[in-house]
């Protein structure tokens, strides 16, 4: 399993939410290519990275600093938060990001996600974050119709390869991540499966990686030192 650590960009600083409110909002570094580094330094071979900012906006507000991350870290990266049009698709692949994450777009917009999956493959992926059972989008700020479950079957059929599933309800509260959803996505579809909200213990990585998930996106549990970056990756492996 794939340890992907997180930096969550607002204004051009890396911070957290707790349960995606941008009012319950904490600032962890102003360096965020530095934390890249730091990464790296403990053996991590991928990222994730979300812009806030664009995730409410529909823009990419910190796109100038997601690159320094990528150049300075050299790690994988994934980016998410934002990306409602195959222009912004084009501009963050065609700059070096390595897979960019669809989220309310794949949701509102017919047929974006079809037209990404076809030019860029597997450098696309779709980004579902649970809410009640149901897909939020906007970043987590709306409800929508679509049944979790549903919608997930549905990013499977036409062809979507990675999956990053986050549990609103646990992301930032640190009270351990939802074992039981993510071990049944696992079983219930054939994409590769990216857990992300609550892991907040080595055990919670350990317990993933047994179930078979493809990756885990560590966030707060980092910075407040819940997880030890190297001994994560360790485990997963």
């Amino acid at each position: 399993m794939l340890i992907y650590p997180a930096i969550d960009l607002y204004e051009s600083k890396a911070v957290r939410l707790f349960k995606g409110d941008y009012a319950q909002m904490t600032v962890y570094s102003n360096d965020p290519p530095a934390l890249a580094e730091a990464f790296a330094g403990c053996g991590a071979t991928h990222m994730h990275i979300v812009d806030l900012e664009g995730a409410k906006t529909g823009k990419t507000p910190n796109m100038k600093t997601i690159l320094a991350i990528k150049e300075r870290g050299g790690l994988f990266c994934q980016v998410g938060g934002g990306i409602r049009s195959m222009e912004i698709v084009d501009r963050y692949l065609g700059a070096g990001l390595d897979r960019v994450i669809l989220g309310t777009a794949a949701v509102t917009e017919s047929g974006f996600v079809e037209r990404a999956v076809e030019k860029y493959g597997d450098k696309i992926a779709v980004g579902i974050d649970i809410k009640d059972g149901f897909v939020a989008i906007r970043g987590w700020t709306e409800k929508s119709d679509w049944n979790a479950f549903d919608f997930c079957r549905k990013m499977q059929n036409v062809g979507v390869k990675t999956l990053i599933c986050t549990d609103i309800s646990r992301d930032g509260a640190m009270r351990g991540t939802n074992h039981e959803l993510y071990g049944t996505m696992k079983k219930s579809f054939d994409m590769n499966i990216i857990a992300s909200g609550g892991v907040s213990s080595i055990e919670d990585i350990r317990r993933l990686s047994d179930a078979g998930l493809y990756g885990a996106i560590v966030g707060k549990a980092y910075y407040t030192g819940a997880i030890d970056l190297s001994e994560a990756i360790e485990v997963a492996k």
